[in-house]
C-alpha cells in the first residue's frame, strides 16, 4: 500500500447533452469531478461516458447521502467494501456499468484502491489507477465544503427532467445554486432550510405543491415559492431572480395590459424590456421591446402585437432589479 499522499479536490464538470443522429436525446448533466493531484480523475478512464455520484441535479437528500457515503459514514453498497465513483449519466443504473473502488480508512487517512469497471458482480481491474492515500482532514473538509452549494439556492420541483436540467444550468451560470427533486417532503429539515426559493413545474399539481409548502413550513424554512409561469428558461430565471432580489429597487412596478407596458421607475436607470411567449405549437419565443435610459416616473411602452400573441410575459431589467409581469388581456 502506498505511503505517499495525494491531494484530493472537487471541481465542476459537465457531460454535454444534445440530440443524437438517430433522434434519441442525450441528457445534459452537471456534476462534481474528483481532482487527484490537480488532475481530473475522469481523464484517466479512457474517455468513458460516465459521471461522478455528485451530480448537481440530485434532490437534496440524495446529494447529502452520497457525500456521507464518500465520507464513509454509511455502509458500502457493493461487496468487498466497494463504492461507485462513476456511473451512467442517463440512469445511474449499475447494470449499465460503473467504475468502483474500495474506499477505506487507514488510521487518520482515507485510501482509494483497487479501481475497477463492473457491470455485474465481477470487477474488471484498472491496474494502472491508484491507489491514492489522502490526508483525512483535507479529504473530509473538501467534501463537506461541497455538501451544500454556497450562496443562493433554489429547489426545482417537477417531472420534466430535461427542461429542469436546462433551467438549473442557466441558474448556475448567474451564481444561483439549483437542485432538482420530485420528493421534497422527504428531505431533512436542515436541508430544506438551506433553500432560498422553490420553483414548481407545471406538472406539479395542487396537492403536491401543498405538501412541499407544508414540509418547508414544518422545517421553519423561509423559502419563497415561484409557480405558474410558462416553461420558458429565461422567463423562469427572471422570475426566480425577482423572488430572490432583496437589493434596493430602481423599478417599483410593472404591468402589461393590452397594447402597452406600464413601468414605474423610482431612480434614473437604463431599462431593458423583453417579451417571452409560447407560440401556437408551444415553442418559446423572445422579442426585444425596449432598451434605454428612463427617468423617475410612470412610463408607457408600446407592445408589438406580434410579441404578445398567446400566453405572454414581459420582463424588465436594470443592473440591480428584475420584474416580471404576465400580459393581461
Amino acid at each position: 500500500m502506498t505511503s505517499e499522499y495525494a491531494t484530493f479536490g472537487l471541481a465542476p464538470a459537465m457531460r454535454a447533452g444534445g440530440v443524437l443522429p438517430h433522434g434519441a436525446y442525450r441528457m445534459h448533466r452537471d456534476f462534481l469531478d474528483f481532482i487527484v493531484d490537480g488532475e481530473p480523475l475522469l481523464s484517466s478512464l479512457a474517455d468513458l461516458d460516465v459521471i461522478s455520484p455528485l451530480a448537481a441535479d440530485l434532490g437534496p437528500t440524495v446529494f447529502t447521502t452520497r457525500v456521507r457515503g464518500l465520507l464513509l459514514e454509511t455502509e458500502p453498497p457493493l461487496p468487498e467494501g466497494r463504492r461507485v465513483v462513476y456511473g451512467c449519466p442517463e440512469c445511474e443504473d449499475p447494470e449499465c456499468g460503473v467504475v468502483t473502488a474500495v474506499i477505506e480508512r487507514e488510521g487518520p487517512d482515507v485510501v482509494w484502491r483497487d479501481f475497477a469497471w463492473q457491470a455485474g458482480d465481477t470487477p474488471d481491474s484498472y491496474p494502472d489507477l491508484g491507489p491514492y492515500r489522502f490526508r483525512g482532514e483535507q479529504y473530509r473538509a473538501e467534501l463537506l465544503a461541497h455538501e451544500a452549494p454556497a450562496g443562493r439556492r433554489v429547489l426545482l420541483v417537477g417531472r420534466r427532467a430535461a427542461f429542469l436540467a436546462k433551467l438549473a444550468a442557466a441558474l448556475r451560470t448567474i451564481g444561483i445554486g439549483a437542485e432538482i427533486t420530485q420528493d421534497a417532503p422527504s428531505a431533512h429539515a436542515d436541508e430544506l432550510r438551506g433553500y432560498d426559493a422553490v420553483a414548481f413545474g407545471r406538472t406539479v399539481g395542487p396537492e403536491e405543491r401543498a405538501a412541499v409548502r407544508d414540509a418547508f413550513a414544518a422545517a421553519g424554512a423561509g423559502a419563497v415559492f415561484v409557480a405558474d409561469a410558462a416553461p420558458i428558461v429565461p422567463l423562469l430565471v427572471a422570475r426566480i431572480e425577482q423572488a430572490l432580489n432583496h437589493t434596493p429597487q430602481r423599478l417599483a412596478g410593472l404591468r402589461a395590459e393590452g397594447a402597452e407596458a406600464l413601468l414605474e421607475v423610482v431612480a434614473p436607470c437604463r431599462v431593458g424590456l423583453l417579451a417571452h411567449r409560447l407560440d401556437r405549437l408551444g415553442r418559446p419565443r423572445t422579442h426585444p421591446l425596449f432598451n434605454g435610459w428612463l427617468e423617475p416616473g410612470t412610463h408607457r411602452i408600446p407592445l408589438d402585437a406580434r410579441a404578445i400573441r398567446g400566453e405572454a410575459y414581459v420582463v424588465a431589467r436594470t443592473s440591480t432589479t428584475v420584474l416580471v409581469a404576465p400580459v393581461a388581456r
